[in-house]
C-alpha cells in the first residue's frame, strides 16, 4: 500500500513540534544519535511547512540544504541557516546509514546546532 503525504503546511507542523520536542527529551538520556536525527527530521518537516505554505510542490528529500535553497527564493532571510542545515543533514546520514556507525556524534553538537535552529523554528 503506497501511502501519500499530506500538502498541508499544518500537518507537517504538528509533526515537526512533536518530532522538535523529541530532541530535548533524548538529550536527557544522553541519546544523541538519536536527538541528532530527530533534529533533522524536525527541521526537514518546518521547512516543508514553510515551503507548502507558499504554493511549494511536495518532494521527496532529506537534504536540509536543498530546502534552504527552496526557501531561500521565498525569503533570503534563511540563507543564515544553510551552515547549520549542511551540519543536520549529516546528523540524519549517522543515524540511517551504515558507513556512518563509526561517526562520533557529541552532546555538544546536537545542542549547539538546536540552539541555531530555535530562531529557524520561530520564524517559520
Amino acid at each position: 500500500m503506497k501511502h501519500k503525504n499530506s500538502i498541508y503546511s499544518k500537518d507537517w507542523l504538528q509533526i515537526a513540534e512533536k518530532d522538535f520536542s523529541r530532541v530535548e527529551s533524548l538529550l536527557k538520556i544522553d541519546d544523541y544519535v538519536a536527538a541528532g536525527f530527530y533534529l533533522q527530521q524536525s527541521i526537514e518537516k518546518f521547512l516543508k511547512a514553510f515551503l507548502l505554505d507558499k504554493g511549494w510542490k511536495l518532494k521527496r528529500f532529506n537534504d536540509l540544504e536543498v530546502l534552504i535553497n527552496e526557501a531561500i527564493q521565498y525569503d533570503p532571510e534563511f540563507e543564515q541557516y544553510r551552515a547549520v542545515c549542511q551540519l543536520i543533514t549529516t546528523f540524519y546520514f549517522t543515524e540511517r546509514y551504515p558507513f556512518f556507525l563509526e561517526t562520533e556524534l557529541s552532546e555538544n553538537d546536537v545542542v549547539e546546532a538546536l540552539n541555531h535552529t530555535r530562531e529557524l523554528v520561530d520564524k517559520i
